[in-house]
C-alpha cells in the first residue's frame, strides 16, 4: 500500500481528540511533587519563541508556494509542524508541573481580589477574549494541520489547496495570539514564580 492509498483519517481524529482532552485534564489534576531538573517557569518564554518562529515559517511557507517554490514550502511547513509538536510537549510539561497563572494576580496567590480586578481594568476582557479565541482555535487547528499536511503528502493538490486556505489563517492566528497571550501574562508569570 503506497502513501497515496493509506487512509490516516482515523488516527488523525483520535490524535485531534486526545490532545485537547489531555491538556484539559492538566488543569484539574493535582500537580506532582516533582523536580524536573530545570526551572519550568522558563517554559512560557520558550513557548512564545516557538510560536513566533512558527508564525515566521507560515509567512515564509505562503511566500514560497505563491512563488511556486514547492520544496521550500514543504520544508517550512514540516519545520512549523515540528515546532508545534515541540510546543505541545513543552506546554503539557509546563502545565503538569506549574499552577495556572491568572491574569491580574498581582500577589501570586492564584486568586483575584477586587483590588486586583480593578487594577487589571478593561484590558482583562481583551486578554480573556484573545485567550479564549486562541484556545478554541488551537483545538481546531490540530486536525486541520494534519489533514492539510496529509493531503500534501498524497499530492492531492486540489484538496490540499482547499483546506490550506482555511488552515493557514487559523494556524497563523493561533501562533500570533500565543505570543500576545505570553506578553500580556508575562508580568504575572514573574509574580507567580517569585511567590512560589
Amino acid at each position: 500500500m503506497g502513501i497515496k492509498d493509506k487512509n490516516l483519517s482515523t488516527p488523525i481524529v483520535i490524535v485531534s481528540i486526545a490532545i485537547p482532552v489531555v491538556v484539559a485534564l492538566l488543569f484539574f489534576l493535582p500537580k506532582p511533587d516533582f523536580q524536573p531538573g530545570f526551572d519550568p517557569h522558563v517554559l512560557p518564554l520558550f513557548h512564545a519563541i516557538l510560536n513566533s518562529a512558527t508564525a515566521i515559517l507560515l509567512v515564509a511557507s505562503l511566500y514560497f508556494i505563491k512563488n511556486k517554490q514547492v520544496q521550500a514550502h514543504k520544508v517550512t511547513n514540516l519545520i512549523a509542524i515540528g515546532l508545534s509538536a515541540i510546543f505541545l510537549v513543552s506546554y503539557v510539561t509546563y502545565h503538569a508541573l506549574v499552577p495556572e497563572t491568572i491574569y491580574g494576580d498581582l500577589n501570586g496567590d492564584n486568586k483575584l481580589s477586587e483590588a486586583e480586578i480593578a487594577a487589571a481594568g478593561g484590558i482583562r476582557y481583551l486578554y480573556y477574549f484573545i485567550l479564549t479565541s486562541h484556545i478554541i482555535l488551537s483545538t481546531i487547528i490540530v486536525p486541520l494541520v494534519l489533514f492539510t499536511a496529509w493531503r500534501g503528502f498524497q499530492m492531492d493538490i486540489p484538496r490540499h489547496r482547499k483546506i490550506a486556505r482555511i488552515t493557514w489563517p487559523i494556524w497563523f492566528y493561533v501562533a500570533i495570539t500565543g505570543v500576545i497571550v505570553y506578553i500580556m501574562l508575562s508580568p504575572y508569570h514573574i509574580v507567580n514564580h517569585l511567590a512560589k
